[in-house]
């Protein structure tokens, strides 16, 4: 059993060159299963949610190799739209690959999305698509199936802000016949990385980065080469670790407008960013400000912030207040902050953190990949060792993620744990 071991690293100084975006590359992914050609990505994370997505492509003839930092995607192969109910189960983004198969296949049979567990993460605004498209959704126990003899453009309106059904709308929609019109829809990064990666293949989006989207359908998609948007919120976790101890962090390869809402609140605080075409520097200073913090869709504070946010604001004087508005239970990281001397009280959607207690050595347990993120700054700003176990979730988003912290003077190493020799220490952890 893997576990990471964090010492007290002082003032972070460094580069850290930003890799392709996880949210972004898993819906390329399934995307370029519509085309009717070779496709090309450039960026894409090797990443554990990257290698189960290229299983399932083995499974259904979808051929796909990575070389150096591309991922190159034959869909022409495509055999089968049945995917394996363990391994779509296995990550979150899986209900893409329902969205990118109806229109090709007629009939797409798919595990229900697993990842992160948040307590509710419902798909019924993707049912409410599928419907309104004309097809019909089966739910089962462990599966679903979607079929539809053919789609049909239709006005959809969601109830709820949501990047993931914007984008699987998206996907079900290109080569449907006529024009779907997607109102109140995500204007996240990721949305629009999709669309134009579409838009390049031949597809009609328009719109995409609005709450409204038209899409006119095609017959076809071609081939084509796109490059994967940097990911913003393992840029916005390591320009955050720059204020544990009055470090100075510069991240390279990424687009400063996706991270506005986060450099804000990092000012707000007390931290100094300076902003370049491609790249962010953040100052730390050792007079950090309590502050309030209220998650919501892009371009508000991210919810994947939140959490890397949250170890920070343990160096703040003061009481900070965050509250979760996107998923109200994303909270987990804070039993295992208290195991570290962190100072948390939870109310409903909310925590309310009393800042500038010290840390000490510990071992806690990462549920996600965000917790896992957290509960590596926060090791690194405690006195001693920190262990933390649930490595799988963090290699979930990190492709190197000892050697990503290291480029910035981090001190952590990964270690074996032998679960019958030192029992105890692994029921703690959780």
């Amino acid at each position: 059993m893997k576990y990471i071991q964090t010492e007290f690293s002082g003032p972070l100084i460094g580069t850290v060159h930003i890799p392709g975006a996880k949210n972004s590359s898993l819906a390329l992914l399934a995307a370029a299963c519509l085309a009717d050609n070779i496709v090309t990505l450039e960026g894409i994370p090797r990443i554990d949610d990257v290698r189960i997505i290229a299983d399932i492509g083995r499974d259904i003839g979808m051929k796909l190799r990575q070389e150096g930092g591309q991922v190159i995607i034959d869909p022409r192969w495509i055999h089968s739209s049945m995917i394996d109910p363990g391994k779509a189960s296995s990550y979150r983004a899986s209900y893409y690959f329902a969205g990118a198969l109806l229109s090709k296949f007629g009939r797409v049979t798919i595990g229900l999305p697993g990842g992160d567990d948040f307590v509710t993460r419902p798909i019924d605004q993707h049912i409410k698509v599928f419907k309104a498209l004309g097809a019909q959704v089966h739910l089962f126990k462990d599966y679903y199936e979607v079929e539809a003899a053919e789609l049909k453009g239709a006005d959809i309106y969601f109830d709820t802000i949501t990047s993931g059904a914007t984008i699987n709308a998206m996907l079900a929609a290109v080569l449907a016949k006529g024009r779907t019109q997607l109102r109140n829809a995500a204007i996240d990064p990721e949305v629009c990385d999709t669309a134009n990666f579409l838009n390049q293949l031949g597809a009609r989006i328009y719109g995409a980065g609005t709450e409204f989207i038209r899409i006119e359908g095609v017959s076809y998609l071609n081939g084509g080469t796109h490059t994967v948007i940097p990911d913003r919120l393992i840029a916005g976790a390591f320009l955050m670790a720059a204020g544990l101890h009055g470090g100075q962090v510069t991240v390279m390869d990424v687009i400063p407008e996706h991270l506005g809402s986060c450099l804000a609140k990092m000012e707000e605080i007390g931290m100094y960013v300076e902003c370049g075409e491609s790249q962010i520097t953040a100052f730390g200073t050792n007079s950090l400000k309590a502050t309030r913090i209220r998650t919501g869709m892009y371009p508000n504070f991210a919810t994947d912030l939140q959490q890397p946010m949250t170890a920070l604001l343990l160096q703040g004087k003061g009481k900070s207040i965050v509250t979760e508005r996107v998923y109200p239970n994303r909270f987990a990281h804070v039993p295992q902050l208290r195991r570290l001397g962190a100072e948390i009280e939870l109310r409903q959607e909310s925590a309310f953190i009393s800042g500038g207690r010290p840390l000490h050595g510990g071992w806690v347990h990462a549920t996600d990949v965000r917790a896992g993120t957290c509960l590596l700054m926060a090791g690194l700003a405690a006195e001693g060792s920190t262990c933390i176990t649930g490595v799988e979730h963090i290699e979930r988003g990190y492709e190197d993620v000892i050697s990503s912290f290291r480029s910035i003077g981090a001190k952590l190493s990964m270690r074996e744990l032998d679960a019958q020799e030192h029992p105890s220490k692994i029921r703690e952890s959780h």
